[in-house]
């Protein structure tokens, strides 16, 4: 990552609540074809979140733990703050001296954004303003929110707005949380109504909902020219399974989430997917949300 930091755009992409059974089960149906040309040998890769709602994931992935691998460790990271006696920071490993990852990078001369999506992102309080408040740049709107049936939509104009008002001399980082998969996600399953509530089946329509958009966003960032991709979910969600409903709980679909990154080559140098420049095995992130408003517990 020393290598790409400072030479590359950046993106981290976390498709919130997105579970690892439902992610494998879509991109092995072929009903993800966008995101699965991308995924290193057309898999996603088990991993164990850092948290199990979005705020705590969160914090954890901008401090550079991003998921962990889901085996036995230790397994070097991709970014790590400086801290002694690390036993996951490796020489590949992007070390800063500052308390999060995007004040790091804008240290060194990325633009930083994020585009928000669920509660923890809307700035409409002191807690939703926290994690925002880590960027130089950020922003929220309703049609970004769990409500909102087009929301990846809306986020993916934004970005393609700001993405094309970023110099090419300067470096970007671009945080986008997806909110789509996030309850209430009912209105993305055809036939579904809002007395039959979220199932796992209307989660893995908004899979299939964000898929189709995402050549928008990654179009957009090609035509800057190279940049690494961090694409993976923050926590899974429960839909009944031994009794539970949704996150901030302790079961395996909660904990186990699917991660990918890889490398978006620049338009004119063909569209091919490529792994990484850098270990498979340097990892650690996570994050984590509560439902708000009328979702429900979370």
């Amino acid at each position: 990552m020393n290598e790409v930091v400072g030479r590359d755009d950046l993106l981290l992409l976390t498709l919130d609540t997105l579970r690892f059974d439902v992610a494998v089960e879509e991109a092995g149906s072929g009903r993800l074809p966008n995101l699965t040309a991308m995924l290193p040998g057309g898999q996603w890769e088990q991993r164990h979140a850092p948290g199990s709602f979005t705020y705590a994931s969160h914090q954890a992935i901008f401090a550079g733990f991003l998921p962990t691998p889901a085996e036995p460790g230790p397994h070097p990271r991709l970014f790590a703050a400086r801290f002694a006696g690390s036993e996951t920071t490796a020489a590949g490993t992007f070390v800063f001296d500052h308390p999060d990852l995007p004040t790091a990078l804008a240290a060194v001369g990325y633009r930083t954004i994020c585009i928000g999506g669920v509660g923890f992102f809307n700035k409409q309080g002191a807690l939703g303003s926290a994690l925002p408040s880590l960027f130089a740049e950020s922003y929220w709107e309703p049609e970004f929110s769990v409500a909102s049936p087009t929301s990846f939509e809306a986020q993916v104009a934004r970005a393609e707005q700001l993405i094309a008002g970023t110099p090419a001399d300067r470096r970007l980082f671009l945080f986008l949380n997806v909110s789509a998969l996030h309850q209430p996600n009912w209105f993305h399953l055809p036939g579904a109504t809002r007395e039959s509530g979220d199932t796992r089946q209307s989660h893995a329509a908004a899979l299939r909902y964000v898929d189709r958009h995402l050549p928008r966003l990654f179009d957009a960032l090609r035509t800057r020219g190279r940049c690494f991709a961090i694409v993976c979910s923050d926590h899974g969600t429960a839909y009944g399974e031994d009794g539970y409903t949704g996150h901030r709980l302790g079961h395996d679909v909660v904990w186990t989430v699917p991660y990918a990154h890889f490398f978006l080559e620049p338009a004119e140098a063909g569209s091919g997917p490529k792994a990484p420049a850098v270990p498979d095995t340097s990892r650690d992130s996570g994050d984590a949300q509560d439902r708000e408003g009328t979702e429900g517990p979370a």
